[in-house]
């Protein structure tokens, strides 16, 4: 976690940390993005992921990596890379995943497997098939599964390396899928990058359109955008001058406070996950001030998550949640207890009642 540290130390000596909400139970929050297995599809077990949520997270999503790093030898020889930056080798999709991650949860018992939500990822969203593995997914194991994703469609550093099609926001087969989530009820975490890596900013970000129009076209579809659409070199426009018209591009949070604000994109969220998001939201006391206005304006669409990948313990899972203490501090009590725990189980228990009433139609006994 480069630079963690320091974006702590930030956060700290702004605004000192929030209480915990009253209606809280005493939990910190529910995590909306959690893999329990990395890129070589090791991890945590799910019994050991509940008992590290202990009495700190209520709730939590569970899937793995849809993609398989190679070890291949003649590139990083006897080093056996686990990360998909530690090799220039390809990614594969690996949809056994799905079965690893129904495999836990099913060996839980039941007030535990309470606690999770289970989400397909193991399927390719360049390919026209990838409907058909949801719905086998969904039909071997029943009762198990809430949603779709974490999935990706243009990621940096990553969606060069995957072997095959390039995914696309203008693939019918990513229409197809969000179309059977629609259906089902599936709970969708969507990962695109809102640009390009390194872009300049003097435009509209690439994909941004794009992204629009697509979850324009699947107004059924509950969609959660992972990251509000940034990464580790994919970051937000700071505030600009306007130039000599009068007029700039729209920063970040302008763009997202346009989906928002849109009646057309209610059925869209945001998740604030992952460590490399917060170093933005706390790179000053501004930035800081107006990520809090965003969250206060819109207190029902967003979501945490820490998006850690088998972390070994919960410490791991808190350093990312405290870098949000500088803001927390900065929004209401029910905005901070809407974003880190309302807001989780309104959604993923909605769709557990809609797929589990698919399932009761559609799935043979």
């Amino acid at each position: 976690m480069r630079g963690v540290a320091a974006l702590a130390a930030l956060g700290a000596a702004l605004v000192s940390t929030p209480a915990i909400p009253q209606d809280s139970g005493g939990y910190l929050y529910s995590d909306s993005h959690f893999h329990l297995t990395n890129y070589i599809q090791r991890g945590l077990t799910a019994a050991q992921y509940v008992q590290m949520m202990g009495n700190t997270v209520k709730r939590s999503t569970l899937f793995g990596i849809p993609l398989q790093q190679i070890w291949y030898h003649p590139n990083s020889g006897d080093f056996a890379p686990t990360y998909y930056l530690q090799s220039d080798a390809s990614l594969y999709y690996y949809s056994f995943t799905d079965a690893i991650i129904a495999t836990e949860y099913l060996a839980l018992p039941p007030d535990q497997r309470a606690r999770l939500d289970p989400m397909i990822t193991g399927f390719n969203p360049a390919d026209m098939y990838a409907v058909d593995h949801i719905r086998r997914v969904l039909t071997i194991y029943p009762g198990v599964f809430t949603g779709i994703g974490e999935f990706s469609v243009h990621k940096e550093f990553v969606s060069s390396k995957v072997a095959g099609e390039t995914a696309s926001l203008l693939n019918p087969a990513l229409d197809n899928i969000l179309d059977l989530a629609g259906e089902v009820g599936l709970v969708v975490i969507l990962h695109c990058d809102i640009d390009v890596p390194f872009a300049k900013g003097n435009a509209l970000p690439i994909y941004y359109t794009q992204m629009r129009e697509l979850l324009l076209r699947h107004p059924k579809t509950t969609i959660i955008w992972a990251h509000t659409g940034l990464g580790r070199v994919v970051s937000p426009e700071p505030v600009q001058d306007p130039g000599p018209n009068g007029e700039r591009p729209p920063n970040h949070l302008e763009l997202v406070d346009q989906i928002l604000a849109d009646p057309q994109l209610a059925h869209v969220y945001f998740d604030i996950s992952w460590d490399e998001v917060a170093k933005y939201a706390i790179t000053s006391p501004e930035t800081m001030r107006r990520t809090a206005q965003l969250f206060d304006k819109y207190p029902q669409r967003f979501l945490f998550g820490t998006d850690n990948v088998a972390p070994p313990n919960i410490e791991a899972n808190l350093r990312v949640f405290h870098l949000w203490d500088g803001i927390f501090g900065q929004i209401r009590l029910d905005t901070r207890q809407a974003i880190t725990l309302g807001n989780y189980e309104r959604l993923f228990d909605a769709g557990r009642a809609k797929v589990r009433a698919w399932e009761s139609a559609n799935v043979p006994r």
